[in-house]
């Protein structure tokens, strides 16, 4: 069985990478981690608007950080699967993140998706969307949806 896990810094994910490890047999499983680097998304003002000389690598440096947090991140995941001994790959992805999510699906083809659910409702929702909703939507294969029942995964 193939399973594509899309991941973020959330403890929805981290819920995802658990459901994972708790649901299926690493026997014969491969997982393929992927993370969309949303670049320049949270990208703060001062940096986004910035004059100088420095400018340029004030940007280019937060440009790096922004992806060795996402690699950071992918590693994380991946030694927390590999220590529940599965088969496990990852792929740092640029854009936005369902169109990151649905493209490798496509690419790769996956049994299953496994997204975490951030739970916004209301005009969060509607300002911020919902990730998870619009995988689900567009989705070649069977997606599944792990939500995290605490408010404080909502953030």
């Amino acid at each position: 069985m193939k399973i594509l896990i899309a991941i973020d810094d959330s403890p929805c994910s981290q819920a995802a990478i658990q459901s994972v490890a708790r649901q299926f047999s690493s026997s014969g499983a491969a997982v393929r981690i992927v993370h969309a680097d949303e670049w320049p998304k949270g990208l703060p003002a001062s940096l986004a608007f910035g004059e100088g000389p420095g400018a340029a690598a004030d940007l280019i440096a937060a440009r790096a950080e922004s992806r060795r947090r996402g690699e950071q991140l992918l590693a994380d995941a991946a030694r927390t699967l590999t220590a529940a001994r599965f088969t496990v790959d990852t792929e740092l992805r640029e854009g936005e993140a369902e169109h990151a999510i649905l493209e490798a699906a496509g690419q790769w083809r996956p049994d299953l998706i496994i997204v975490g659910s951030h739970g916004r409702r209301g005009l969060d929702r509607f300002l911020l969307g919902s990730v998870s909703e619009r995988v689900v939507r567009h989705s070649p294969v069977s997606v599944q949806v792990v939500r995290v029942p605490d408010r404080a995964a909502r953030a």
